[in-house]
């Protein structure tokens, strides 16, 4: 027996009998108390059996039997605590979104760095797993949006240095708490198999054990105590080895959904879950089944375990077997379910969106915001397909009420302008495919994967699109069954980190303690001593000092760092860095002063003052900014400087000159309030208590204890220095804002006297352009735009004067223009030097007379245009593209107008000379 084996060797099975048997259809390890059982009872080694015949006891919706879970372990010692947000990177900056109820913990509790909030806990944790996208709909069971129920119990051993210590409970436990939940609603306990099932993840592992019962997996219990290491005694299944922690984490997950099915018995989870919304979809598709397709439809469900996508070879495979069971064709049976399943998902993912917008997710091109902004496209897709009429702002906004979501306004504002920029993108994106499509209808070949994610990246093209375009061009598409989850995937890891500067002198940093930071302490000081500890010489001829105690704030959080001296009797070292790794703060500077000696800092004080000013004004903006666009506006990046500063925000619209100035009144009564700008350091659970994760909007700390800034109403954990009273500040002037990605704007603004800088310079620009155009500077406006207007119709007066000429020149028979024969056509090659405009002029009045023109001209390199009537044999693009080959450049364009050319404008006529060859040749092709 393996090491490994062993740990699924519980005292409890031993106590209550049970066995320990391999399945003889998958050939899994599980336990069970029924002797006789031969299989793991999990599809597709047993179908669903409690389809019509319900689990448990009482039937019970969603909100029921949260309240039964959590009820029944609250009974058992459990602090209940509140869910978490679904978007998990508000809290870690690892992962996009909650997919887990241990999610809450990583990674602070979970590494022993923080305490748990309580210990041991319960929590129903809203969940939404991408991964799982292609599967909604088809298995019955799947749901992307889900709630994972979870009893948290965090052990360590005596005398660690964790931040939990001792034994709360452990494997035996917690499968007695589980079997008694499944008794207390009505499962027998002989029908229920726990079949073993390592689990790795995140460089830990542990054993684990799925709970199946009818042919539903329930719940999964995780024993979280290895961790990889090359000389661990513990092989898993990723192939690594690892060893015991002196960690140890109950980490379970109960789904709530499931359970709810179970006690119901309905044909799928989606009835169970959103019973009205599939009802209401349903009718309003025109879904109405005969009494035999009902009854095809209705067995099809207890079947639908086989269709998952990570379990079966192919969906098609797993459909024919379905419909050979069922005895009707696949065809029949396709038609019956598909429309089905695209309600099922509907319903899904409208709720998915309900918890990613609720919980202030902006669609974007990024991050989590990629991600809604991808399930929101493919819901729209479903909804056109299978004939819903109804808005999905209004869908969604289903979901956002039975969540209970405040925001239910922003929320369909998001969805209509999010429906509406897919239009506009579907339009440019489908003259992309078709391209596409005769690209690979030339090479003989499929488009492949690569090519609809790209497709499906860029344009927002669905693949069933692409299909349909590609269809029309004779092309085949390779489709996978899990498309959206690997769009998912290619999305789904955290946020992108610089990698820190690797330091030749990394170990020796370890052995030095952390640098004890006075600007906490005050952060108006500008002066202190010091002892230097250490001294590193670096490659650029300047020093990494560390001294025991520093005044000097090193960059983090969008802050720049102090500059200023470190002076000793004989040395003065100019500080141009500082930075912090690992604790120990790094002063660079251009002399060393000496391992050992007693220094003196001196911070350069106007730097500071006003990178002081910039960042609590940052903080100040943000909840102006909030206070204005609404509560979805979240810190998206930052720079503080000294001159300006810029803030990133999440914001689905761009911002008008309105918004700009409220957003700059808002921000300056509060630096007229003259508040004092607190700070604390409370315990890291009590804060997210009190103010929610919008706390970490500059940046994730870790410890257990976190520095909150408090500015009026605005809560910010940040680790920056800060004015002690907002009128400090003297003024904000927000300098302009542009959209710099799709979902996020930047504000730019300047605080204090770099604010009055910024007004001075904007007011030298105006009263410069007033003295430019002789008015008074109120007239400026006036005046520019009279001007503007003037030069646009000198411009069309220009291009009218253009056109009228090139006619001219076309009535005169082409002036000094060659006319040649090209079959049955006429062909007029000619050298005009003149600009491209009035090449394009004069080629469009000869094609009006119905002749091929053929213009080039020497005024900026050498330059062609080729255009030719309707229904010419002469391809435009093929001439242009021969005869800028012949000057050194190239060119193209639709068959009826091209233009192209080249450096080498001494050969331009003798490629004007070719041209009536290539005119012949391109016509003959």
């Amino acid at each position: 027996m393996s090491d490994l084996e062993q740990e699924y060797r519980l005292d409890y099975f031993e106590e209550h009998g049970f066995h320990r048997k391999q399945c003889s259809e998958c050939g899994a390890h599980f336990w069970t108390l029924d002797g006789d059982r031969a299989t793991c009872g999990e599809p597709p080694c047993e179908e669903y059996g409690f389809i019509d015949d319900p689990g448990f006891d009482e039937e019970l919706s969603l909100e029921e039997m949260r309240e039964q879970f959590l009820s029944f372990f609250e009974q058992r010692g459990h602090e209940r605590i509140d869910p978490y947000p679904v978007a998990a990177n508000r809290w870690r900056d690892d992962v996009l979104l909650t997919q887990a109820s241990i999610y809450d913990f990583q990674p602070h509790v979970t590494s022993g760095e923080s305490p748990p909030p309580a210990n041991p806990l319960v929590v129903s944790q809203p969940c939404i797993r991408m991964q799982d996208i292609d599967n909604v709909g088809k298995t019955g069971r799947h749901t992307m949006a889900f709630e994972m129920g979870g009893h948290h119990a965090f052990n360590a051993d005596e005398g660690t240095d964790y931040a939990y210590e001792g034994e709360v409970y452990w494997k035996d436990q917690c499968v007695e708490h589980c079997m008694d939940l499944l008794a207390e609603v009505g499962a027998p306990r002989e029908d229920v198999t726990l079949i073993e099932d390592p689990w790795v993840g995140g460089g830990n592992a542990g054993p684990a054990f799925e709970v199946i019962y009818r042919g539903l997996e329930l719940a999964t219990l995780v024993f979280m105590q290895f961790e990889q290491d090359p000389d661990g005694d513990f092989e898993m299944k990723d192939g690594n080895t690892y060893s015991r922690m002196d960690r140890r984490v109950i980490d379970t997950g109960y789904g709530i959904e499931r359970w709810t099915w179970m006690s119901q018995g309905t044909p799928t989870v989606y009835e169970a879950v959103y019973p009205d919304m599939i009802d209401f979809l349903k009718d309003n598709a025109g879904l109405d089944y005969s009494e035999r397709e009902a009854e095809i439809v209705h067995r099809a469900a207890t079947l639908a375990g086989h269709m998952d996508i990570d379990e079966a070879e192919d969906m098609e495979s797993a459909r024919d077997n379905i419909a050979d069971k069922l005895d009707v064709p696949t065809s029949e049976l396709v038609d019956l379910l598909e429309p089905l399943e695209d309600i099922y998902a509907i319903a899904d993912h409208c709720r998915t969106l309900a918890y990613m917008l609720g919980d202030n997710i902006v669609p974007s091109n990024v991050g989590t915001g990629y991600l809604a902004r991808m399930v929101l496209r493919r819901t729209k897709r479903l909804v056109d397909n299978v004939g819903v009429d109804a808005p999905l702002d209004e869908l969604v906004d289903m979901q956002a009420d039975r969540l209970g979501y405040e925001n239910r306004d922003t929320i369909r504002d998001i969805v209509r302008t999010e429906v509406e920029k897919y239009r506009e993108t579907l339009d440019q994106g489908g003259r992309r495919v078709r391209r596409l499509a005769d690209d690979y209808a030339e090479q003989g070949e499929p488009i492949p994967v690569r090519e609809l994610i790209e497709l499906y990246d860029s344009h927002g093209i669905q693949p069933d699109m692409v299909e349909e375009i590609a269809a029309e061009k004779g092309v085949d598409v390779e489709t996978p069954d899990d498309f959206y989850a690997l769009v998912a995937d290619r999305h789904g890891s955290g946020q992108a980190f610089e990698d820190e500067e690797e330091r030749p002198y990394a170990d020796r940093l370890e052995e030095l303690p952390d640098t004890d930071r006075l600007y906490y302490e005050n952060q108006q000081r500008t002066e202190f001593e010091a002892v230097v500890l250490e001294v590193f010489e670096r490659d650029d001829d300047r020093y990494d000092v560390v001294l025991d105690q520093t005044m000097f704030y090193p960059e983090g959080g969008g802050q720049p760092p102090d500059h200023g001296t470190l002076s000793t009797d004989d040395v003065t070292a100019e500080v141009s860095d500082v930075q912090i790794v690992d604790g120990v703060i790094l002063h660079t500077a251009d002399e060393d002063p000496g391992k050992g000696e007693f220094v003196r800092g001196q911070i350069d004080a106007t730097r500071r003052r006003r990178l002081m000013a910039h960042h609590t004004a940052t903080h100040i903006v943000v909840h102006a900014a909030r206070q204005v666009l609404g509560e979805h506006v979240r810190q998206a990046g930052a720079q503080k400087g000294t001159e300006s500063s810029r803030i990133d925000v999440s914001h689905y619209e761009s911002v008008s000159r309105e918004q700009v100035r409220e957003i700059e009144h808002r921000a300056n009564d509060i630096v007229r309030s003259n508040v004092q700008v607190k700070q604390e350091w409370p315990d890291r659970h009590e804060a997210e208590d009190e103010h929610g994760f919008d706390l970490y909007q500059g940046g994730i700390p870790a410890g257990e204890n976190i520095r909150l800034i408090h500015v009026a109403e605005d809560v910010q954990a940040c680790g920056g220095t800060h004015v002690a009273r907002t009128g400090d500040i003297g003024t904000i002037k927000v300098l302009g804002t542009e959209r710099v990605q799709d979902g996020v704007i930047r504000i730019e603004f300047a605080a204090g006297d770099a604010a009055v800088q910024a007004t001075q310079d904007t007011e030298d620009a105006l009263y410069e352009a007033a003295e430019i155009l002789d008015v008074a500077p109120d007239e400026v406006p006036e005046t520019a735009e009279r001007f503007f207007t003037e030069w646009k119709e000198r411009g069309k007066t220009i291009e009218q004067l253009k056109e009228e000429l090139a006619e001219v020149r076309a009535a005169a028979g082409g002036d000094e223009g060659e006319e040649v024969a090209v079959g049955e056509e006429t062909a007029v090659v000619q050298r005009l030097d003149a600009d491209m405009d009035e090449l394009r002029a004069t080629a469009n009045a000869l094609v009006e007379e119905g002749k091929i023109a053929v213009l080039g001209s020497g005024s900026d390199g050498a330059t062609f245009v080729v255009a030719v009537p309707d229904g010419s044999a002469v391809n435009a693009g093929e001439v242009v593209s021969e005869l800028a080959s012949k000057v050194g450049g190239g060119g193209g364009g639709p068959p009826d107008f091209a233009q192209g050319g080249g450096p080498d404008v001494d050969a331009l006529d003798d490629a004007l000379d070719d041209a009536p060859d290539v005119l012949q040749q391109v016509a003959n092709a």
